[in-house]
């Protein structure tokens, strides 16, 4: 039988330091608060393929919640840098990766004012990223993040930020809202063709599978850019689960004022009903678990004689590949008569 003894009094050198951690114990944690919540920022990030309309849509739609009086923070996060673009009249903003390279190099350290520039109530800024064949994208983005981090992003007061995001690129900085819960909810933007629907889809399974994980980002809907009216994309957001959040025609007044860099978004303009209609609803929607398709349910939004699904997959041979007839060679295998 065995007997637990106590344990020695400490060292008359260790009393002091025990005391006051005992003391420091004692003390009651601040009751948490139960007021009303005075400020959430709402961080969506908004994905779509290359040269849907991301851009353009987000530019119109932070101007129009500016002009509604909330503060918003676009921020883009593609390699091209061309996010911003529409709102400073086409002119390039100055990225963070290049300007905090350039200042690194001179020993100076990058401030709010060399990275992030505003028009009408709008703040915009652009990660930016490597030249062709020069870098990682994905590896990009993470380092902008990072040194949004030392300007003190986390403790910056807006409604809204809207990050700019590629969504046909699967590399890990690309992901890295979904993946490690950076924003509250994702919006795909994407049109009647198939190419789009894909990456919308990809994106749809992104969230799915970090939602598995224990991930708490969900998809709040889908912008309709380019609108003819055939609905293979409406179809899709039916299917997947998630609600149209406004849908932009494919009319060519918004081609060309998208081309001389226009801004459309404007409460008084033609267009501002049809962008303040996707502000609130973008404020509104909540994050909701989508449901990708399969390769064969996307096929299934198009007739078959725009996506050739009907075409049977007919299996190679050697012959094929070699140019002679497969030889059928004898086995060495020693094969025993059951006993």
């Amino acid at each position: 039988m065995s007997t637990s003894t106590l344990p020695a009094e400490a060292p008359l050198h260790f009393q002091p330091r025990t005391q006051a951690l005992r003391a420091e114990a004692a003390i009651e944690p601040d009751a948490p608060a139960s007021g009303p919540v005075t400020k959430t920022t709402q961080i969506i990030a908004i994905y779509g393929k290359g040269g849907i309309g991301k851009s353009f849509t987000l530019a119109n739609l932070s101007y129009m919640m500016a002009q509604q009086g909330k503060k918003v923070l676009l921020i883009g996060c593609d390699p091209k840098s061309d996010t911003t673009s529409l709102l400073f009249g086409g002119k390039a903003c100055p990225t963070i990766i290049e300007t905090s390279s350039r200042k690194k190099l001179a020993g100076e350290t990058v401030a709010i004012g060399d990275v992030c520039f505003k028009r009408d109530g709008v703040y915009a800024m652009e990660l930016g990223g490597p030249e062709v064949g020069r870098g990682c994208g994905g590896r990009g983005i993470i380092h902008g993040f990072e040194t949004l981090e030392k300007l003190g992003f986390h403790d910056w007061g807006f409604d809204y930020v809207l990050l700019d995001f590629l969504g046909d690129v699967v590399c890990g900085g690309f992901g890295l809202p979904i993946a490690r819960d950076m924003c509250q909810k994702v919006i795909v933007v994407g049109s009647n063709d198939l190419q789009s629907l894909y990456v919308a889809n990809n994106v749809c399974s992104a969230v799915e599978y970090f939602r598995k994980l224990g991930g708490n980002v969900g998809v709040a809907g889908m912008v309709i850019n380019k609108d003819d009216g055939t609905g293979q994309a409406e179809a899709f957001a039916q299917r997947a689960g998630i609600p149209v959040l406004a849908a932009i025609p494919a009319h060519d007044d918004i081609r060309r004022k998208s081309a001389s860099y226009d801004i459309i978004g404007k409460p008084d303009g033609e267009w501002g009903p049809l962008f303040a209609t996707l502000a609130a609803n973008v404020a509104d929607a909540p994050p909701v678990r989508p449901r990708p398709q399969t390769q064969d349910e996307l096929l299934s939004l198009f007739s078959a004689d725009v996506t050739g699904r009907d075409f049977k997959m007919e299996p190679a041979t050697l012959f094929d590949m070699v140019g002679r007839t497969e030889l059928t060679k004898p086995s060495l295998e020693v094969v025993y008569d059951a006993a």
